[in-house]
């Protein structure tokens, strides 16, 4: 974080595919990294959310908040049990969370409190920044009311930064690590009619970006976490094809998926959206990655 030295972070969610990264490049810039965890261990903060516990004497006087905890969209069959287990584990703990912020006597100065590109919904050819409506169906709803959860932290005179995470590249887990094994086979292809938009940020310009974001005192509200290139999903299948020397040619049908994921097909998977992180480069980061074959190579280099 250019500018600031010896910053006290505390991290929920410091042990999933965000946190873990982002964790390991603070503390080797020189900054404390405390996890907020239900068992935290030595120098972390303990929160039981179903509960309704945290240590507030241990976070009193933490410089930065970055609140990445949440159940994985992408876990399993949107059921209408797990559409609730979603809201609760976005929309109610961070509610949860910021009202506690708002107790503190010595507040962070600032909380970053994860958000999604899923707000957009499906916008086909629409270019996106953070200025564009958002969309109507169940995700984009679920992420309007995740980011006003917020608004207690705000109230508090606590500047709140709200990344809208596009689909995330590393090599160490989520969507590319799913997708790497059939591709390796040759098994790959586009998704439906691989027409869609896909809006993709490297890891290390997610973390870099969270950076930028606690250090940058002028940036707040929803910010737009991608490259400034988004690609069609067939163009992306034919990157990832090219980087790992196999054919993506076998196409997995939409109908496929819909039987397999239901309405998480059409809403994750099928959706197109065309996002620009407008507000990021305006705040001066420099995105690293803006190429997808040039990205997926450095990604996914030995």
């Amino acid at each position: 974080m250019a500018g600031l030295s010896g910053q006290r972070v505390a991290i929920t969610g410091a042990t999933g595919l965000v946190g873990t990264a982002l964790g390991a490049a603070l503390r080797a810039r020189g900054h404390e990294v405390l996890a907020i965890s239900r068992n935290p261990g030595p120098g972390g903060i303990r929160w039981n959310p179903s509960h309704g516990e945290i240590d507030l004497a241990t976070l009193e006087g933490v410089d930065a908040i970055v609140h990445l905890a949440g159940e994985n969209l992408a876990g399993s069959r949107w059921t209408a049990e797990r559409k609730q287990l979603l809201r609760d584990s976005r929309v109610a703990i961070t509610s949860w969370l910021a009202e506690s912020l708002a107790l503190l006597d010595r507040k962070p100065a600032v909380l970053i409190a994860a958000s999604a590109i899923g707000i957009y919904g499906n916008r086909r050819d629409e270019m996106l920044d953070e200025s564009s409506a958002p969309g109507d169906d169940f995700l984009a709803e679920l992420v309007v009311d995740w980011e006003a959860a917020a608004d207690a932290a705000v109230q508090e005179g606590i500047r709140v930064v709200q990344p809208r995470f596009g689909i995330i590249l590393s090599p160490d887990g989520g969507a590319l690590a799913r997708m790497v094994p059939p591709f390796r086979l040759g098994l790959g292809g586009p998704m439906g009619n691989g027409r869609q938009w896909m809006s993709w940020i490297a890891i290390d310009d997610i973390v870099g970006g969270i950076e930028h974001a606690i250090a940058t005192g002028s940036l707040n509200g929803p910010v737009n976490f991608t490259s400034p290139n988004p690609v069609r999903n067939a163009d992306f299948a034919h990157a990832l094809g090219a980087v790992l020397h196999r054919p993506a040619v076998i196409p997995l049908p939409a109908f496929a998926l819909r039987l397999a994921f239901g309405e998480m097909a059409d809403v994750a998977l099928l959706a197109s959206q065309r996002v620009l992180p407008t507000k990021l480069l305006a705040s001066g980061y420099v995105i690293r990655h803006t190429k997808i074959e040039a990205a997926l190579e450095t990604i996914l280099s030995p």
